[in-house]
C-alpha cells in the first residue's frame, strides 16, 4: 500500500478543494450538512447539489469520459471522496446509482446500457434503488423468491422485495429475480433493470424509528421487463449481484465520509462543553479516533488493491465489519458527550444540533444488520480469508 502521492493527484486534491469552496451552498468545513422538513425537500436539494458536483465532474471520476467520468482511476475517486468530507459536503443523493450500481453497469453491463444509465447516474436525472433484499431473504439472498417467467419480448416479474432505500423516489431499480428453479439456488437469478413507473409496481414507505421513510416495501405485480434490461445472461445474476456488494461494503469510501464528519463535530462539541476533563471520556473519544484512522487504513488497502487491477476480495466484509462495530462504539460515546439532553428530540430546547446526534444514534444501530449482516461477514471472513471450514448442515 504506496500512500505518497504523485504530482497528478496533488493537484486533483488542490483543485477539488478550490472548487468546493467556491460553489458549496454553505460555509466551507464547518458544521454538519443541514436536516431538512421533509425527505422531499432533501431529495429535491440534493438532486441540484449533484447536478452541480457533476457539471464539475466530481462525480464519478473514475469512470470514462464517455460518460461523464473523468476516466480517472480509484486514488483519484478517494482523494475526491475525501475532499467532500473536509468540507462538509452533503452525501450524494443518487449514491445508491453512483456507488454501487453504475460500477456494476459498467461492468457487466452492454454498450447500449452504458449510454443509456451511466450518464444519468450521474448528473442525479434518474435515481436508482436496489431491489435485492426480501422479507424471507435478507442474510441468506440466494433463497429470493421473486420470480421472472419469460414472455415475449422480455420477462414478467412477480415478488416483493423490503428495506428498499429511496424506492418512492427511483426512476429505476436492479432487481434480482429466480429464473430457474431447477439449478442450484444461486444459479438460477437474473439481474434486471425495473422501470419504477412501470404498471405492476406499487412502493409503500415503512415508517423506522428515526420518524423518517427512507425504507420501502417494493411490491411487483406481473411487471413487464424487456430483454434489454437484463444485465448480464440470464441465470448470471449471483455472480453480477456480488460485484454490487463488493462495492457496498468496501470499495467505495461513503461511511469513512459520513463518519469523519461526525467524528470531527463530536470532538468539536467535546471540546466546547468540556467533555474531554472527564478521563474516561476521554480516553473513549481517542479510542473513536484510533478507530477511525484504522478504518482510513482498510480503506486505502481495498483502494490500492483495485488501483493495481485486484478484485478487493474479503477486504469489503472486514471494512463492513469494522465500520459498524467502530460506528456503534463512537455514537455511544457520542450521546455521553451530548449529555443530559441525550434523549431529546428534534425540536425541543437542548443542545445545538437540534436532535442530530440524537438520530444518528437510532439510524445507526442498524449499521450491523444493512449490506449483509456482521453474523455474515465473519462467515466471509472465516471461510473466505482464514480458511476455516464450514459448519456442517444438521
Amino acid at each position: 500500500m504506496d500512500l505518497t502521492a504523485s504530482d497528478t493527484e496533488r493537484l486533483l486534491r488542490a483543485e477539488c478543494r478550490l472548487w468546493l469552496r467556491e460553489n458549496l451552498p454553505w460555509e466551507y468545513g464547518v458544521g454538519l450538512p443541514p436536516r431538512f422538513d421533509s425527505l422531499e425537500a432533501e431529495i429535491h436539494f440534493g438532486r441540484t447539489w449533484q447536478q452541480s458536483l457533476a457539471q464539475g465532474r466530481w462525480v464519478g471520476v473514475g469512470w470514462p469520459q464517455e460518460y461523464g467520468g473523468r476516466g480517472a482511476g480509484p486514488i483519484e475517486h478517494y482523494i475526491v471522496t475525501e475532499e467532500l468530507a473536509a468540507a462538509r459536503a452533503p452525501e450524494l443523493v443518487g449514491r445508491i446509482g453512483v456507488n454501487l450500481l453504475g460500477p456494476t453497469i459498467l461492468a457487466n453491463g452492454t454498450p447500449e446500457q452504458r449510454s443509456r444509465y451511466l450518464p444519468k447516474i450521474l448528473d442525479a436525472s434518474e435515481i436508482w434503488c436496489q431491489l435485492f433484499s426480501e422479507p424471507n431473504a435478507g442474510s441468506d439472498l440466494a433463497s429470493l423468491t421473486t420470480h421472472a417467467s419469460p414472455t415475449e419480448g422480455g420477462w414478467i416479474l412477480n415478488g416483493q422485495k423490503v428495506w428498499t432505500s429511496y424506492a418512492q423516489f427511483a426512476d429505476w431499480g436492479a432487481c434480482l429475480a429466480r429464473t430457474d428453479t431447477n439449478t442450484k439456488a444461486q444459479l438460477g437469478i437474473t439481474y434486471f433493470i425495473v422501470d419504477m413507473r412501470s404498471d405492476g409496481v406499487e412502493v409503500r414507505p415503512l415508517r423506522q424509528i428515526t420518524d423518517e421513510s427512507e425504507f420501502n416495501e417494493v411490491f411487483l405485480n406481473d411487471v413487464f421487463v424487456p430483454d434489454d434490461c437484463v444485465v448480464g445472461a440470464p441465470n448470471d445474476g449471483w455472480r453480477i449481484a456480488n460485484s454490487t456488494l463488493t462495492h457496498e461494503r468496501g470499495v467505495n469510501p461513503r461511511q469513512l465520509v459520513i463518519h469523519s464528519q461526525l467524528l470531527d463535530e463530536l470532538l468539536r462539541l467535546a471540546d466546547a462543553n468540556g467533555s474531554f476533563d472527564d478521563e474516561r471520556t476521554a480516553a473513549r473519544l481517542a479510542e473513536a479516533f484510533v478507530e477511525l484512522r484504522i478504518f482510513q487504513l482498510h480503506n486505502w488497502r481495498a483502494v490500492s488493491r483495485t488501483s493495481r487491477g485486484q478484485d478487493p476480495g474479503p477486504v469489503g466484509s472486514i471494512s463492513k465489519l469494522w465500520w459498524s462495530e467502530m460506528s456503534k462504539r463512537l455514537h455511544d460515546v457520542a450521546m455521553d458527550v451530548v449529555g443530559a439532553p441525550a434523549p431529546l428530540w428534534r425540536g425541543a430546547q437542548h443542545d445545538d444540533g437540534d436532535g442530530t446526534w440524537q438520530r444518528s444514534w437510532l439510524y445507526y444501530q442498524a449499521s450491523s444488520i444493512w449490506a449483509g449482516t456482521n453474523e455474515i461477514q465473519r462467515n466471509v471472513i472465516g471461510e473466505r480469508t482464514l480458511g476455516l471450514p464450514r459448519e456442517p448442515k444438521r
